[in-house]
């Protein structure tokens, strides 16, 4: 059995991505992509020469067929992969920009395969094989089951000494309320090793203002350390031991699509974390490949290869 580097679990997407500018119904033309936060960390993972699981349900239709001819073309492991015969495979519509500003996203997704993902998904074999699992809030956000599934794979994972990430990946309207996404939220986070959000996530969950005192709010819970997206200012940390310290940003000269920046900036950050690098080596890679997502349209387009990424 081949053992994996980390696994992920998530909900993965058809997306078309607009080939002209301007409102959505008013566009011809399209391309079809793959989409998805937790898919893209693993893309990005797997193209730096890691072994990557990625855990989801997709229907038996054209567009799960579809996620799944990505994960094989990828390498990434697909075997906590369930193909679901009675829900469908989620799709979106993605504008097209050129000048910086974010996207028009349009999502189809109510009901789909991976909305039924609940405990029953978590293999303890499999997953026991991967040294680290990355979470978000995008998957916490989908459904009950689902969010009961992250909880029971984090517990898990951490008894058996395994190490965790978290992105919060905020998408309030898929909550109730946002006093339910702040308190179901931070329970997952406690449960990391890495926090990872970005400056506005970290205000929202935390009630703070200042990156050391969000930091703090999670240190104090246990978490070993937060690494945070500061935007243009570039990103900073702050570990248990007290330690902290700031990363500038990489200059891009021509901002096409801002989505998929920040799990650019996982992919970086926990690749460098588990290859032994310190939190400033890897909030240099975080914003390297970050900065590389941006300049593309494409979600995972612009996620390197090790060759690419010159280190």
């Amino acid at each position: 059995m081949t053992m994996l580097d980390v696994i992920t679990i998530g909900e993965a997407m058809a997306m078309f991505i607009a080939c002209e500018t301007g409102s959505l119904a008013h566009c011809e033309h399209f391309i079809k992509r793959a989409a998805g936060a937790e898919l893209n960390v693993a893309t990005g993972l797997a193209r730096l020469g890691l072994n990557v699981g990625w855990v989801s349900r997709v229907g038996n239709d054209s567009f799960g067929h579809f996620i799944l001819q990505q994960l094989q073309k990828e390498g990434i492991d697909s075997r906590g992969v369930v193909i679901d015969n009675a829900h469908s495979t989620g799709f979106q519509l993605k504008s097209k920009v050129d000048d910086g500003s974010d996207p028009v996203v349009e999502y189809f997704r109510q009901g789909s395969a991976a909305s039924y993902l609940s405990p029953d998904d978590f293999q303890a074999a499999y997953f026991y094989q991967a040294r680290h699992l990355h979470i978000t809030g995008v998957a916490a956000a989908l459904s009950e089951s689902s969010l009961a599934l992250l909880y029971h794979a984090a517990r898990n994972m951490k008894a058996q000494g395994k190490t965790l990430s978290f992105d919060p990946n905020l998408r309030p309207v898929l909550w109730k309320s946002e006093a339910e996404m702040v308190r179901k939220l931070n329970a997952l986070a406690c449960q990391a090793d890495w926090v990872m959000p970005g400056l506005k996530e970290g205000m929202i969950l935390t009630g703070r203002s200042e990156p050391d005192a969000i930091a703090d709010f999670w240190l104090e819970r246990g978490v070993q350390a937060v690494l945070i997206k500061t935007g243009a200012d570039g990103a900073w940390f702050k570990s248990a031991d007290g330690v902290s310290g700031a990363v500038p940003a990489e200059r891009v000269e021509h901002i096409v699509d801002t989505v998929g920046a920040g799990d650019g900036f996982a992919v970086g950050a926990i690749s460098a974390l588990l290859e032994g690098h310190t939190y400033s080596q890897a909030l240099v890679r975080g914003n390297r490949i970050g900065a590389r997502a941006i300049q593309v349209s494409g979600d995972s387009e612009g996620l390197p290869t090790r060759a690419e990424l010159g280190e």
